[in-house]
């Protein structure tokens, strides 16, 4: 055991875990309380427009009442007469209604009732007018029902008590509704603001964040490095006493067995030989299938599955995929006989050069399988229910996956597990007796350790960032396109050809967002490119896509099943999402002139 705490030991993996959990709960927190304090006040505000509309109704309701009355008075005809009385009561009512749902609220109006003391002044200059139109027309009516033969001139008086208020009426009332008006537009500044002080503290909590975890994790690893070094030191001067280099030999292994606990408790995690055996299991995936004690000769698919044909359809895949990986969904049932989905990743390496093995890298998808064996269920009942329905359940089977543990099938595709493995075996394979082999795979750990860094950055970043909620695909892809070309040191532009703005689906522009992820990680990582542009253009109906990369290009007549979506995760994960959208999907490439992708997807105004 290490007499300090920045040792690989279980303490230093404890006290990692815990501050990556309280910066992401940080962040979190802030974003809750963000959107808490953003749909308070887009609560506040929704009642706006109804109050402006109402009240912009009042005027056009008031001259309406005016001429029904004025129309009224030089009417001979009684039929006529009666006939323009009830327009003229329905307008008086309609009138009314509103004018007091202003002042005091009225649900099925939608108006709360809520009025500034600027507003309720001006009411109260206004309701004199009001009463006197009101009564007016109240008085004719009466008239009219009670004697309807009665002359025009009995209307006189109350035909120019309504004439004589209308102007006021109307002048007052303008006042009223761009009053109202203003203080709509002032909330709206002040959301802004708000908008603009969460942004503030989101990005201090970033950087408090950086300053206080992950530079002091960054530095924790740094020391584990020179400690190690400073181990290599040590084991010159002790390479002639035995009992020293069995204590030296004891602390690796200590070291070791820490970081294969700790592949062990967060992945679902096992290796096998290549026909099925079983050589070793992770404790998250024995506790998933309540797997409690195992041998070497124990067939890894009797693990996954009771049943006999789905061990048939597992052996089938490790047979076949065992010298070229696969990646795709497994079933499995355990021991309880409760069916389990995995996403799962079948990896050839060699651990020495005399011996294969398999890695099995997997995520639990069973509530995601559920979402979709249940749509296909709807598809059975009724099309037209399936189709009310589909969006809803397909919009959990995304927010659930994309909750997955950052994705943790596509994190293994670009590497990471595999330069876990690799970091594992390197320190196996550590022999302090041979200095100078040991100081080269020190060196090598260091890139190995590097490697793991950037790729864990990359992957956080890969998280679905909040301009795309908050502001939509472009200035999303105006920020992948910014961070990426920081943290990969390549020039990566946006082009907006034709000044794109719209707001889409929140469905359609998060896999817009990831399938231009995908192929920028691809040109990064696969290309050699050092130049990426990404160009959006937009018709009426279609918004086009474009992630040219000047790379070296690959020949796609070559590449197996690439026109199938089977030519590997990426490019399955790709042709999914713009399917799942309606769109379409182009890929061009030639060796030596490097890669395009090109998305189309329909848009409606």
């Amino acid at each position: 055991m290490a007499k300090n705490g920045n040792s690989l030991d279980q303490r230093t993996f404890d006290r990692l875990s815990r501050l990556y959990i309280i910066a992401l709960s940080t962040i979190a927190l802030s974003v809750i309380v963000s959107q808490i304090l953003v749909r308070k006040h887009l609560n506040d505000q929704q009642s706006d427009s109804s109050v402006i509309n109402v009240a912009g109704r009042q005027r056009m309701l008031s001259q309406k009442l005016t001429k029904e009355i004025v129309s009224l008075s030089t009417e001979d005809s009684l039929a006529e007469r009666i006939l323009l009385k009830d327009k003229v009561k329905q307008t008086l009512k309609l009138w009314t209604i509103s004018h007091q749902a202003l002042q005091n609220g009225n649900d099925s109006l939608d108006l709360p009732g809520k009025n500034s003391a600027i507003i309720k002044e001006k009411f109260k200059i206004l309701n004199p007018t009001f009463d006197s139109i009101s009564n007016a027309s109240k008085a004719i009516i009466e008239k009219i029902e009670n004697i309807p033969p009665l002359p025009r001139s009995v209307f006189t008086n109350e035909v120019e008590i309504v004439k004589q208020n209308e102007g006021h009426f109307l002048q007052v009332m303008d006042q009223i509704v761009n009053q109202y008006d203003l203080e709509a537009d002032a909330k709206v500044s002040w959301l802004r603001k708000l908008e603009l002080l969460l942004m503030a503290l989101t990005i201090l909590i970033l950087l408090v964040e950086f300053l206080f975890i992950f530079w002091p994790a960054a530095k924790s690893v740094k020391s584990t490095l020179a400690e190690l070094l400073e181990a290599e030191k040590k084991a010159k001067k002790m390479a002639f006493d035995a009992d020293e280099l069995s204590v030296s030999k004891e602390k690796s292994i200590k070291e070791l067995r820490a970081l294969s606990h700790a592949m062990d408790e967060t992945l679902l995690f096992a290796r096998i030989t290549p026909n099925g055996a079983l050589v070793h299991i992770g404790k998250k995936f024995s506790r998933l299938f309540k797997f409690t004690k195992y041998n070497m000769t124990t067939n890894f698919s009797e693990i996954l599955s009771i049943n006999e044909i789905e061990q048939s359809v597992i052996e089938n895949l490790i047979i076949k995929y065992k010298k070229t990986g696969w990646q795709g969904e497994v079933k499995g049932t355990t021991k309880d006989n409760h069916d389990v989905w995995l996403e799962m990743a079948i990896i050839p390496f060699s651990p020495t050069d005399d011996k294969s093995e398999l890695l099995i890298i997997a995520s639990e998808i069973t509530a995601r399988k559920a979402a979709q064996l249940e749509i296909a269920r709807l598809t059975k009942e009724s099309f037209e229910e399936k189709m009310s329905q589909q969006k809803v359940i397909s919009s959990k089977i995304i927010e659930n996956q994309e909750k997955e543990q950052n994705r943790i099938a596509k994190d293994v595709h670009d590497g990471i597990g595999q330069m876990l493995t690799g970091l594992k075996y390197n320190l196996e394979s550590i022999d302090i007796k041979d200095i100078d082999k040991t100081a080269s795979k020190i060196e090598h750990l260091k890139e190995l350790t590097s490697n793991i860094i950037k790729g864990v950055r990359t992957a956080t970043f890969n998280l679905t960032p909040p301009e795309l909620s908050d502001h939509g695909i472009v200035p999303a892809l105006s920020k992948l396109t910014l961070e990426l070309g920081k943290l990969t040191g390549k020039n990566i532009v946006l082009f907006n050809k034709t000044e794109f703005n719209q707001r889409l689906d929140s469905l359609v522009e998060i896999n817009i967002y990831r399938i231009v992820q995908e192929a920028i990680n691809n040109a990064i990582k696969y290309a050699d490119s050092t130049h990426i542009l990404v160009s959006l253009s937009h018709s009426e109906n279609i918004l086009s896509i474009v992630v040219d990369d000047n790379g070296k290009g690959f020949d796609p007549t070559k590449v197996k099943n690439v026109k199938n979506g089977d030519g590997g995760m990426g490019m399955t994960f790709m042709r999914e999402r713009i399917k799942y959208i309606d769109g379409r999907f182009f890929l061009n490439s030639e060796l030596g002139k490097g890669t395009r992708v090109t998305l189309n997807i329909p848009i409606s105004n």
